[in-house]
């Protein structure tokens, strides 16, 4: 076959952006009104069945209507679904697969320093969620209750785990007598139920999510702190080296700390979109004070009864909704590529009518082998070879779906020995050598997590503040900012901070609500000059600590 017809010149195949009627389409959907509950009028939710012409792209702009933006980009770029219990969603695979990824990252740090994966059941007694009274406290109105199995009732009603320290420290007890079982580390991959009343936001705000819990016990605090600040550097590298997304790492308030624990190691993201801090993850120290309640002792090396030191540490799919937020953009989701369940696919272009099924078959076999070549070397690649949809079209699905790299195969592209490779984040397309494919593919990927990982990092230093006068301190929170303050750590002040920060006209988009100290960071930005007074009050301040509006 002479070679001009083995590459046939076929028509410019690079459609245009394809615009909203383009695309429009009528659908019947279900869509479940969350009502808003309260302990008071305890309403359900209503499902209402809605007939309405939608676009599948996303219409909503990130900077004009966030909130109406992220419900747009998590239901068409398939990463959830609704589900007809109020605050409870659907996590399709496009979201759970970043969650594995995650859950196989962390589950090899915690084996490397000796955490043993185990699991406790949901259902606690009340007799035993009583014993925590302080850490109850916080917990009891989002506490979930089975009262009854089937017609009869339970002469005790049965609680399902909001948190595991009750569930898991009465058989801790009994396993640790001795110093020689000690430490004793502890971590369980499972679900948690906290039924609360606010609106819920998907992945960062439900019902019911999943995440990992640690529990530790150590003979002195020295360990303790030790494994406190080990495990929440795991959490910092999951962040940065999985998800792209720059943290802050601190310790938390006395008034923000973990109900019932000495203290608490968190760390703080940030959303552009609306200037809100958001909580990362944590990492408690619980000092004796849980190992007492629940009598966790052991017999020292010299005989004498002693109470273990307890840790407690966890990260939720809270950080699914994070990378969301962070990263994606108005035409919608944009995902990090070590996460990404695929990361590229390939796409035939430039086919015809006119082309013959031999032609089109020459095309789909080397985008098949493009594939091949990549799984090869690790890539999570894919093709396309759905007949009945156009190129552009499926520029467009799997652009809206986050996919990181698209390459593109054309004829004239193969009588170059080349393909166009087209990045998600940035729009930027590039020319590559068949056969360079195989080594520049892999090397892309980790140059777009740099970059997004940059551009991220960039932004929150753009949007951090360092302040000195509380005349600067409510004017940068409205300009969507956080702060960082010469404070006095007084859980008194921190309460006036959040009352004279609160807005007196709500905003239409923009968070309303007074700041609260997010973190002191442990890496302070300069030394306190001496004399150094609170920012909100005439006591000396203690540290640098940053404040924020938050989730």
């Amino acid at each position: 076959m002479a070679a001009n017809h083995m590459y046939p010149r076929s028509p410019r195949r690079r459609s245009p952006p394809l615009t909203e009627k383009d695309h429009r389409l009528c659908e019947e959907t279900l869509l479940y009104k969350n009502a808003k509950e309260d302990s008071k009028s305890n309403k359900k939710s209503e499902l209402i069945k809605v007939t309405k012409k939608e676009s599948p792209g996303i219409t909503f702009k990130k900077e004009e209507n966030f909130s109406d933006w992220y419900s747009e980009v998590i239901k068409k770029a398939d990463l959830i679904s609704s589900y007809p219990v109020t605050g409870c969603f659907v996590l399709r695979p496009n979201a759970f697969s970043i969650w594995e990824r995650i859950t196989k990252f962390l589950d090899d740090k915690f084996k490397s320093i000796g955490v043993q994966n185990c699991y406790f059941p949901m259902f606690v007694r009340n007799e035993s969620l009583q014993r925590e009274a302080t850490n109850f406290t916080d917990f009891a109105p989002e506490v979930a209750w089975v009262t009854k199995c089937g017609n009869s009732e339970f002469s005790e009603p049965v609680g399902i785990r909001p948190t595991s320290e009750a569930v898991m420290y009465p058989s801790i007890s009994d396993w640790i007598q001795s110093h020689r079982d000690l430490p004793l580390k502890l971590n369980q991959w499972c679900n948690v139920v906290r039924w609360e009343f606010k609106d819920a936001i998907p992945f960062l705000r439900t019902r019911e999510f999943l995440w990992q819990e640690g529990h530790s016990a150590f003979e002195c605090k020295a360990q303790a702190d030790e494994e406190v600040l080990q495990i929440l550097e795991y959490y910092q590298k999951c962040y940065e080296e999985l998800l792209a997304i720059p943290v802050i790492p601190g310790r938390k308030s006395e008034k923000e700390k973990f109900a019932g624990g000495l203290y608490t190691t968190t760390l703080e993201g940030y959303i552009a979109g609306v200037g809100r801090a958001i909580q990362g993850a944590t990492s408690h120290c619980l000092g004796q004070n849980f190992s007492k309640i629940f009598d966790v002792h052991f017999i020292d090396q010299n005989g004498q009864k002693q109470f273990v030191w307890q840790n407690s540490w966890g990260f939720t799919t809270r950080s699914i909704g994070i990378t969301i937020m962070t990263h994606s953009d108005d035409t919608g989701f944009v995902c990090p590529p070590f996460v990404a369940e695929k990361q590229v696919v390939v796409v035939p272009c430039g086919l015809s009518q006119k082309h013959t099924q031999t032609e089109k078959l020459f095309l789909y076999n080397h985008c098949r082998s493009i594939v091949v070549s990549l799984i090869a070397v690790g890539v999570r690649a894919f093709c396309d070879l759905n007949e009945h949809v156009t190129a552009g079209k499926k520029f467009y699905h799997w652009e809206l779906r986050g996919i990181p790299v698209r390459i593109e195969v054309g004829f004239r592209d193969l009588k170059d020995n080349s393909v166009i490779v087209c990045i998600r984040f940035s729009g930027e397309k590039r020319t590559i050598k068949l056969s360079k494919l195989s080594e520049d593919i892999p090397n892309l990927l980790k140059e777009i997590h740099n970059e997004m990982l940059l551009k991220a990092k960039k932004t929150l230093d753009i949007n951090t503040k360092l302040l000195f006068k509380w005349d600067d301190f409510v004017p940068a929170l409205d300009n969507l900012h956080l702060c960082l303050v010469p404070w006095c750590q007084r859980v008194t002040c921190e309460e006036d901070i959040k009352t004279k920060s609160t807005r007196k006209v709500p905003h239409p988009t923009h968070p309303s609500m007074g700041a609260k100290s997010l973190c002191t960071p442990f890496r302070q930005p300069q030394a306190l000059d001496e004399g150094q007074r609170c920012i909100n009050c005439d006591e000396l301040a203690k540290s640098f600590t940053l404040f924020g509006r938050s989730y």
